[in-house]
């Protein structure tokens, strides 16, 4: 089963859920959640189903108590200071402490197959439709730290944003295309470099590398071999290899990353 989860508080969560109901057809059915109608579909020959919340997507720690998807899609608005226009994919986890939902030191299973189809998929409508949205990865961050492969499509990064029928309409069709058949890809682990990571995001959309977790430069003091180590194993696909964003690391940090990645036999190459 597929899910999709939205939150009643999320404006740009529930708008673009209405733009996925309108333009596949999903059903009403008889079950509820949060006393909430809950939508189906099947979509590429997969149950489907679209699901909301009464808290704040961060905060659905308990999602993990009661299903157990082969891929979970949270629709969600985006949040920054500087209200750039973004529509942006991630994986849910605290790499350090749970600031903001989710379990201290605890990633999500990323899915870096469909995290890329759904950023490609962005990328490639965004331009079609000449939105002035800026396309983007961001680093592994908050809750929810599910044991099922889980990932984040935004809209943002203001109200002006969270409102745009167009700019929800192309995460909603991002969100379906996290469901198509995964191309064959080269998966890797991104360490280094901004929130917004270009560099990674460049990779992705250009040839044929996926990203699962991502750790920013500013997490690297509270990070170690352990959540390395977790960040490799706990993504959906076998991780091929590491990129560092070797001058976005600083360069205290430098001698314990390469020690982790020499720890777990994994090979890595500087970007």
């Amino acid at each position: 089963m597929i899910l999709f989860v939205a939150s009643t508080k999320d404006t740009a969560g529930m708008n673009i859920a209405k733009q996925l109901i309108n333009h596949y057809n999903f059903e009403k059915v008889s079950e509820t959640f949060h006393n909430n109608p809950v939508y189906t579909k099947t979509l590429h020959n997969k149950e489907t189903k679209l699901f909301f919340v009464n808290t704040e997507i961060v905060d659905t720690q308990f999602l993990g108590d009661l299903f157990n998807p082969n891929l979970l899609v949270f629709l969600s608005r985006h949040t920054s200071a500087k209200g750039i226009p973004t529509l942006s994919v991630h994986t849910p986890g605290n790499l350090s402490e749970a600031k903001f939902g989710g379990k201290p030191g605890k990633v999500s299973v990323s899915p870096a197959g469909a995290m890329k189809n759904a950023l490609l998929e962005m990328a490639k409508l965004a331009n079609e439709r000449e939105l002035n949205y800026e396309v983007s990865y961001e680093c592994t961050h908050h809750g929810p730290s599910l044991d099922t492969p889980t990932m984040f499509a935004e809209l943002g990064s203001s109200p002006k944003q969270w409102k745009d029928t167009k700019a929800a309409e192309v995460v909603a069709h991002a969100a379906v295309a996290t469901i198509s058949t995964q191309s064959s890809c080269s998966v890797a682990l991104g360490i280094g470099g901004p929130h917004y990571n270009k560099k990674f995001t460049r990779m992705a959309l250009s040839d044929q590398r996926a990203f699962g977790h991502m750790i920013p430069k500013y997490a690297l003091s509270e990070v170690d071999a352990e959540i390395i180590r977790q960040c490799v194993e706990r993504t959906l696909e076998p991780v091929d290899s590491v990129v560092l964003d070797w001058k976005g690391i600083k360069g205290e940090h430098k001698p314990k990353i390469v020690a982790a990645l020499d720890a777990l036999g994994v090979s890595s190459e500087k970007v």
